[in-house]
């Protein structure tokens, strides 16, 4: 497949036959022109303005109209400039001297002008390729597939191709559309095997610029194909680690409050033994802490559960953080908990059941990890809504903080009778809702732990 207007030597048609014409104007013109001045031009005169228009036609239109314009031209110099005129007979033997070299130095002159212009010709459709081939290499950049590569072809060339692998026999098409018309199709190997390149009919791309495209899309698809299967590795080994976490979790968390729960419940149910009134409630309080840890342990695996499968669809509202908090706080020592969030905080942007389990998620983390010591909770509102749990535990060194927002992961290895979910689902969650969750010291020591939402429209207020 050749660019249009381009022969194999390196000159067009158009080209050619524009040469041809020029011969039959010029050479007339030329021959008029010194018989107008035969008294005053020799011979030696003469052969070098035939030879002048040899060359320019050669300049015009390559070889072959070049040796047309010679032997015209010895023509003429015979019949009109060479004694006996307007004869075939040539006298002198000097005089065929003359013509037979003109003839020899018009055809190398024209030779060599028609090698020089073949060479340029060659040079421009090697530079263009050359800025095809980069124009494409910097489409890879930008999209590296092989459908970008076949959708420059499309919009550079004019040129309709599609990508095709071998199976069984029978190519099927892996990349671009299968034109209509396939009937005298160019179909060019990749460097793969078992990966072809096949072009419609029509278009401007050479066989060496389609031989670089079929390079680059076969390339394009095994990248494309390593990334899927990288990613389906990676998934497949976070599978892998949240069911080794999860059971690793499972034979200590879960075991503690079902084993509370159990002993509260057999003690209760001994009939051999008279429990007072303090004891009865303490064993009831008993399940009940175990029964909510179980709760909270299940709730946050099933949220986990969602945020690894991508089934979190918060359905988002105008919500009041008074609204939310004290569900949140529902099941929490409130006697550790200072509240300090202002009436006339605005509404955000959220889902409240979702909201609902990141501020508990939060909380619970502080609480769990200050001790006994007090939890505040403050609210605040700038460019967005702020609700800020501070505690006074520990803290978490800066390095480490990362770490906290990963499923299973209790920093220090200071377990609090969680899986290490709670944090990973209050930031899931609270990213979900188009939020964000930051961590900071806390002044004098401990963590200090920013939930922000947007604040909802002000005409839902």
């Amino acid at each position: 497949m050749k660019a249009p207007g381009w022969a194999a030597d390196g000159v067009g048609a158009r080209r050619r036959t524009y040469g041809f014409l020029l011969a039959v104007v010029v050479v007339p013109l030329v021959t008029a022109a010194l018989s107008l001045t035969r008294e005053n031009v020799v011979l030696t005169n003469d052969l070098l303005v035939y030879l002048l228009a040899a060359l320019a036609v050669t300049w015009v239109g390559g070889l072959w109209p070049a040796l047309a314009t010679a032997v015209a031209s010895v023509l003429c110099l015979n019949y009109y400039f060479t004694p006996p005129i307007h004869t075939w007979t040539i006298e002198s033997g000097q005089n065929i001297a003359a013509l037979l070299l003109f003839v020899t130095i018009a055809t190398t002159f024209s030779a060599v002008v028609h090698v020089a212009a073949r060479e340029a010709a060659a040079s421009r459709r090697a530079a263009a390729e050359a800025g095809d081939l980069a124009d494409l290499a910097q489409t890879v950049l930008a999209d590296d597939s092989a459908d970008a590569v076949l959708a420059h072809l499309a919009t550079t060339r004019g040129l309709q191709a599609v990508l095709e692998e071998e199976s069984n026999g029978q190519w099927r098409t892996v990349a671009g559309t299968p034109p209509h018309d396939n009937t005298g199709d160019v179909a060019v190997l990749t460097p793969r095997p078992g990966l072809r390149l096949r072009a419609a009919p029509g278009g401007r791309a050479s066989r060496s610029m389609l031989t670089g495209a079929a390079a680059q899309a076969a390339a394009a698809l095994d990248r494309t194909r390593l990334r899927d299967q990288a990613a389906h590795a990676e998934a497949l080994a976070q599978v892998d680690q949240m069911q080794t976490a999860l059971l690793a979790g499972v034979s200590h968390d879960l075991r503690t409050p079902l084993a509370a729960v159990k002993a509260g419940v057999s003690s209760l149910r001994q009939t051999d033994v008279e429990w007072s009134p303090t004891d009865h409630d303490e064993l009831v309080l008993t399940i009940e802490e175990g029964t909510d840890r179980l709760v909270r342990i299940v709730d946050n695996l099933l949220d986990m559960t969602r945020l690894q499968t991508g089934t979190v669809s918060p359905s988002t509202r105008p919500t009041s953080v008074d609204e939310v908090l004290p569900a949140a706080l529902d099941g929490f020592d409130r006697d550790r908990i200072r509240i300090d969030v202002p009436d006339d905080l605005p509404l955000v942007d959220a889902d409240p059941g979702l909201l609902e389990r990141v501020l508990a998620n939060v909380i619970g983390n502080a609480l769990a990890f200050s001790g006994d010591k007090t939890v505040e909770i403050q609210g605040s509102v700038a460019d967005d809504v702020a609700i800020t749990v501070v505690d006074h535990g520990p803290g978490v060194d800066e390095g480490d903080r990362d770490a906290m927002f990963q499923p299973f992961q209790q920093v220090g290895d200071r377990r609090t009778g969680g899986l290490g979910l709670g944090l990973a689902v209050a930031s899931g969650f609270i990213h979900a809702m188009r939020g964000a969750l930051t961590v900071e010291s806390t002044d004098g020591g401990g963590l200090t732990m920013t939930v922000r939402l947007p604040v909802a429209d002000k005409t839902a207020r």
